[in-house]
């Protein structure tokens, strides 16, 4: 794919009204939010779910993307439909997560830094042969009392980089992810320097490794409290410390951000992106990549039982909604409370 095609995809999937489902759980994350709803986490269940979930009526109206987990991206649904064709019959761009997880950096107690670079150009060329025509790559970022360090920021940015210039090597549209995690009792403010900082690392990295900013996304977290914080930021203010980070460190030429949850309930995620539509114009369009804001009442809805699919499906729809009118600055907490 030419740079230009990749650039395209980039653009396709962060354009509002539309945003993108993360549905790339590792079996160990999906099998702790099915033990909330008392499912096993097998491989059909897993199957059944995301099924499921892609065959929504109308979900592509809403969703650009959807990043799948490297079992999904191979399976098929109990009809034979592979799940990529179910996406793709959906209007929806297939991904994947390609990084092997984060890991305890040693040396640096507390820290961590993401695992999978071994392999990934191979790894990569399969993927695109799937079907996926994007990628994700995680990093994460710890802050604590002597965290984040910049040896971590250092080699987290570095990661990314380099995966990122792979996949546009391999035809695929890179997403870049470093989050600064919720864990702890940081204020706003601590929150707004870490992420001031990686972001400066991880666009210098980008550029020493000469990536193509115009074909990449941006997923970053917003500038909030950490969750022990006793002061929480009103919506207001999350909205305005993140665009003014955001604009202070991520170059024009990024095709898209697109923003994690991180652990922010459904509602509480979609008031955040909608303050801050408020903020432009902007160099960029900002939209959703969002996985337990946009799955949780769906999951919840289905509980593993086949006769609730549609009530799950609803349920999603109704998110992935709510979200797309955040992407226009058009969502209004009534519209939940009356759903």
């Amino acid at each position: 794919m030419s740079v230009d095609e990749l650039a395209g995809v980039a653009q396709a999937l962060s354009a509002p009204p539309r945003g993108i489902l993360a549905a790339d759980e590792s079996h160990a994350t999906i099998a702790k939010r099915f033990a909330d709803i008392g499912v096993e986490a097998t491989q059909d269940n897993r199957r059944d779910y995301r099924t499921m979930l892609f065959r929504t009526k109308n979900l592509g109206d809403y969703i650009s993307g959807a990043i799948l987990f490297d079992e999904t991206v191979r399976q098929k649904a109990a009809d034979g439909t592979s799940l990529v064709d179910l996406l793709k019959q959906n209007n929806i761009i297939p991904g994947i997560k390609v990084d092997t997880g984060a890991k305890p950096m040693a040396g640096f107690p507390g820290e961590m830094v993401t695992e999978g670079l071994d392999g990934l150009r191979d790894r990569l060329a399969e993927y695109g042969d799937l079907g996926a025509r994007f990628a994700k790559w995680r990093a994460v970022i710890v802050i604590g009392s002597d965290s984040p360090s910049p040896t971590a920021i250092r080699a987290n940015a570095h990661a990314l980089a380099r995966y990122a210039a792979l996949c546009q090597e391999a035809g695929l549209v890179p997403i870049v992810e470093p989050e600064i995690l919720m864990d702890g009792d940081h204020d706003i403010g601590r929150c707004e320097a870490a992420t001031a900082m990686v972001l400066q690392a991880v666009y210098a990295e980008l550029a020493a490794h000469h990536v193509v900013l115009e074909a990449t996304l941006l997923k970053p977290n917003m500038v909030i409290s950490g969750q022990a914080c006793p002061r929480q930021a009103a919506v207001e203010e999350v909205a305005e410390k993140t665009i003014t980070c955001l604009k202070a460190h991520v170059p024009a030429a990024v095709a898209g951000i697109v923003f994690l949850s991180g652990g922010q309930s459904d509602r509480l995620a979609s008031a955040h992106l909608n303050a801050m539509q408020e903020y432009g114009p902007l160099p960029w369009p900002l939209s959703f990549s969002y996985g337990r804001a946009l799955q949780q009442s769906a999951l919840r809805a289905w509980g593993g039982d086949p006769g609730q699919e549609a009530a799950a499906q609803a349920a999603l729809l109704h998110r992935a909604q709510m979200n797309s009118l955040a992407t226009q600055g058009r969502y209004q907490s009534d519209l939940d409370q009356a759903a």
